[in-house]
């Protein structure tokens, strides 16, 4: 099963697999990979939305699927097509979807990489030794993935904000949808941008540019930087790969290929989770989602890998707590999240989480000297809740009722609430509802407006960002403990927030 994350399922652009003959159409294939892929799937095996294969569409009426596609869907803000694709092309483009099955893993190799690899700036003594612009420390930058409407061109781009006066610093193009933004933690002014099509963007914030991309893969968003800043490790969902990059010049070190055993005792070739580095040690940490292991990579020599299995069933995102030595990481399957020491490199305790657990970036706080954690559950179930966890005792503390599914957790020292974004597919997706720190309750909702979700704080927790809107195209910015709102930013389909502050842990949010 893949994760299907409802307000990201705007059908996106992929770069082309190599020509084959798939459909009896001569530009079905490429139609689906131009339109289609980069969210559904290169292998139409599903990526962040679901598969779309002659399996899964199977006794599905052409003209309800050309409508879907001519039409788009709002609860997904997947964008009409009427208009971009003409009516042969979407019937030939439905056609393909209905008669080809899911692909067998496709190859990318390192020689593939190294092939893809394109040089921007090739003196990097050239560029500006100063930020180019006014902001008083680096940490105050916050980088917004746009999407764009098509998740191709102009509106696919990274964005860069001084969190302390909303200003833009700047932005750089994508190509396809941006997806995950991390940061150099000993170098400030890099950034590495992924997009959804496995470009991996590294980019000089002080002038705010590209100087170099590779391609690690056709799909996957997982990405990490180790603690001395010198590499960067890429996971893909197509193919089931991973890789090891030198940060500085992105030049792939070593392939894995993602495969074992699963919690039941089959062989499985896995899609890649989360990819964290982390402060506390020299070492990466992925999660191989169907096979329900987390691999330990340590930075030496051959790159050595410790196997932590039986882990849990489907497993995604994860976050770091106390230094980063302990993992928590989302089984979906199994409702629980499983707390990791990558010290001691084994399962401390799983605990309970609702049902389909999702701690996005993950949220911990210390709150009366214990140190809590909030997870989020994904989708609708029958009792949706948020779990708060003491991390330091590894045990279930309470389970928050909230208005329905959530997806991303928001948390931060100087800010008195917990922000989760209500994912369903009503009006209460116009909101985000926050929990009190101490009570632990639910205490105010905000009604953003359109779909809001990813909330997350500036560095000094004085700012709450949502990203809201009908059609995904605005950054809504509230004061954190008046809660009044600030302004709106038309910035194109964002989907997710990163800041520099969060240093080089992917989608994480660290509590030493």
């Amino acid at each position: 099963m893949k994760k299907t994350t409802q307000y990201c399922h705007a059908v996106l652009l992929s770069a082309l697999l190599s020509p084959v003959a798939l459909s009896a159409e001569p530009n079905a294939h490429e139609l689906y990979q131009n339109n289609c892929a980069s969210c559904h799937g290169s292998d139409h095996g599903g990526y962040l939305a679901p598969p779309l294969n002659a399996d899964t569409l199977k006794g599905r009426s052409p003209t309800a699927l050309r409508t879907i596609v001519m039409a788009g869907s709002f609860d997904t803000l997947m964008p009409p097509f009427y208009g971009k694709l003409t009516d042969d092309e979407i019937r030939s483009l439905v056609k393909h979807l209905q008669t080809t099955p899911k692909l067998p893993n496709p190859a990318w190799t390192i020689d593939d990489m190294k092939a893809s690899l394109k040089v921007y700036v090739s003196d990097e003594t050239t560029l500006p030794a100063q930020p180019t612009y006014s902001i008083d420390n680096m940490d105050d930058v916050i980088g917004v993935a746009a999407r764009g409407k098509y998740g191709r061109g102009e509106g696919s781009r990274a964005i860069f904000i001084n969190s302390k006066t909303h200003q833009k610093l700047g932005e750089v193009p994508t190509g396809t949808a941006a997806h995950i933004i991390d940061y150099n933690p000993v170098n400030p002014r890099w950034a590495y941008v992924k997009t959804d099509t496995a470009e991996i963007f590294k980019v000089d914030l002080y002038s705010m540019q590209a100087v170099r991309s590779i391609k690690t893969g056709y799909n996957g968003p997982g990405m990490g930087v180790s603690r001395d800043g010198k590499y960067i490790m890429a996971g893909s969902f197509v193919p089931h790969n991973a890789v090891i990059l030198n940060a500085d010049t992105l030049e792939p070190l070593k392939t894995f290929e993602l495969e074992g055993i699963d919690p039941d005792g089959k062989q499985v070739s896995s899609d890649s989770g989360m990819v964290i580095g982390t402060p506390y040690a020299d070492v990466f940490a992925i999660a191989l989602e169907n096979a329900g292991q987390v691999w330990v990579i340590d930075l030496k020599d051959d790159f050595p890998v410790t196997r932590i299995t039986d882990v849990g069933r489907h497993l995604h995102d994860a976050f770091l707590t106390h230094g980063g030595r302990k993992l928590m990481i989302a089984s979906y399957d199994d409702s629980i999240v499983a707390a990791i020491d990558l010290a001691e490199r084994k399962i401390i305790k799983k605990l309970e989480a609702g049902c389909v657990p999702h701690v996005g970036g993950g949220s911990a706080v210390v709150v009366d000297g214990r140190t809590l954690g909030f997870g989020t559950n994904f989708g609708d179930c029958d009792k949706t809740v948020v779990s708060v966890w003491d991390l330091d005792k590894m045990e279930v503390v309470k389970q928050v009722p909230v208005s329905g599914g959530t997806e991303s957790p928001a948390a931060h020292a100087n800010a008195p609430y917990v922000a989760v974004d209500i994912i369903s597919k009503d009006r209460r997706a116009r909101t985000v509802q926050l929990i009190d720190k101490k009570s632990l309750e639910v205490v105010k909702t905000l009604d953003v407006g359109g779909h809001a979700y990813f909330p997350e704080y500036s560095a000094d927790g004085k700012f709450l960002y949502i990203s809201a809107g009908y059609n995904g195209d605005e950054v809504v910015v509230y004061d954190s403990n008046s809660l009044e709102k600030s302004r709106l930013y038309p910035y194109g389909k964002p989907c997710r927030y990163f800041l520099a502050w969060s240093g080089s842990l992917h989608d994480t949010r660290l509590i030493t």
